[in-house]
């Protein structure tokens, strides 16, 4: 099969018969209270979106439309996006997004691990009837077209293909899925989290770190979870028992990840700690940012709220309203204050005589008049009282009940403010 280089998205057979469940049911401890509310996949990204935008975006624009997201840590927040957001798919139509929660179907327990959460639906996985099965984590930031993958998956022969990125060596080890592979791109051997990761043939320095993304052929796909399934002792995890279980007897392929136009690696964020998290979304503020939110070519889907465009009011001298190198979402009022190298989602409303600087405020936050934020992620519906000031000394911060990060980003929820918190 040819992908036309004048519609590189081009719909084929292979993106239609392929299902796509997406593992959204993870925590993301690494957060902290970021998550003590939402699963990670429903943490807030970018200004409006969340992060399970990414992954759902990156199958309607491949061409991908029948989609399931496997939810079961704290998901409400997560369900009620879907259930706004991504409900308007036709399954008459033959596409659909749906939720497939946890449910106890093969079992009397929850979802034990990667694998088990497929396995525990593999009754609707049957009823589908789909040719290629692609498994993708629900909760990283990235743009990616799936048809190549599915495409070099069918001419590579393989049973399983697993998605991959070229990282330094240092920033792989105790981190990711590493992978061994031969001059063809066929696994030879897999391990999870080594503190002394492989190096890529010919690339000393660099190893190729498992993204979390799978494709499998449907048939094999059924007799390895099957086969997982009556292990004794496995922790039914694909890249702790899985993957490397097949390496010997069957052809496991890697799909290094790279920029479909320069070539080389690929924006890719896990986003799976508050620093990483900060930094990312900094990101955007950036003149040309890596991660381009304004391709109308790959357009992002989310769910948001109708509300009326963003508000700066005052221009008086030391009472002026204005933000710089900064995104603002619908429904936020900038009064008489700056806001600087800062996120600010919807309906945020920052008061007068304040100063933002390199800010990640969620939904919904009231900043009080005379406050100075810094380097801070402030959760949703948070109202930060008057003339306080945060992410400025990390030693005062903590003293105040807010946690401060390894990286020096200090996190602050309703719960640290004495206020009531719930789910969002």
């Amino acid at each position: 099969m040819v992908i036309s280089d004048d519609n590189p998205r081009y719909v084929s057979r292979l993106t239609r018969n392929t299902l796509g469940p997406v593992l959204a049911g993870g925590r993301g401890s690494r957060l902290y209270e970021l998550t003590s509310w939402r699963a990670k996949p429903a943490v807030y990204f970018g200004g409006k979106y969340r992060i399970i935008d990414f992954p759902l975006s990156n199958c309607v624009n491949s061409g991908v439309r029948k989609i399931g997201v496997l939810t079961q840590y704290k998901a409400h927040s997560l369900i009620r996006h879907l259930m706004r957001g991504w409900s308007h798919f036709r399954r008459e139509l033959g596409e659909y997004i749906e939720v497939l929660p946890a449910s106890q179907r093969y079992s009397d327990d929850w979802y034990q691990g990667t694998a088990d959460a497929v396995y525990q639906n593999l009754d609707i996985i049957r009823a589908e009837r789909p040719e290629f099965v692609l498994i993708l984590a629900g909760d990283h930031v990235y743009k990616m077209d799936y048809g190549p993958l599915l495409v070099e998956h069918v001419e590579s022969g393989a049973d399983m293909t697993v998605c991959c990125l070229e990282v330094p060596v240092a920033e792989a080890a105790g981190t990711f899925g590493v992978m061994e592979i031969d001059n063809t791109g066929r696994v030879v051997g897999f391990q999870e989290k080594p503190a002394q990761p492989a190096e890529i043939p010919g690339r000393p320095g660099y190893c190729l770190a498992s993204m979390g993304n799978y494709v499998f052929t449907t048939d094999f796909l059924y007799e390895r979870l099957i086969e997982d399934a009556a292990t004794i002792g496995s922790t039914h995890d694909f890249g702790h028992d899985v993957i490397p279980a097949m390496i010997e007897s069957c052809h496991v392929h890697a799909h290094p990840f790279r920029d479909p136009v320069s070539g080389d690696k690929a924006y890719w964020r896990d986003v799976g700690t508050l620093d990483s998290y900060w930094q990312a979304n900094m990101e955007l503020v950036t003149t040309t940012p890596q991660l381009n939110l304004y391709d109308s070519d790959w357009p992002l889907w989310t769910y948001q709220e109708q509300m009326p465009p963003a508000k700066f009011v005052f221009d008086d001298p030391g009472r002026r309203g204005l933000a710089l190198q900064s995104m603002v979402a619908g429904g936020c009022i900038i009064s008489g204050s700056e806001v600087h190298g800062s996120v600010l989602f919807s309906g945020v409303y920052v008061h007068p005589h304040s100063l933002v600087d390199g800010a990640v405020l969620l939904p919904d936050v009231e900043v009080g008049s005379g406050t100075t934020l810094g380097r801070v992620i402030v959760d949703r519906n948070c109202q930060i009282p008057e003339g306080m000031q945060i992410g400025l000394n990390p030693e005062e911060d903590r003293s105040n009940g807010f946690r401060v990060s390894a990286g020096g980003v200090t996190l602050v929820t309703r719960g640290m403010l004495g206020q009531a918190e719930g789910s969002l």
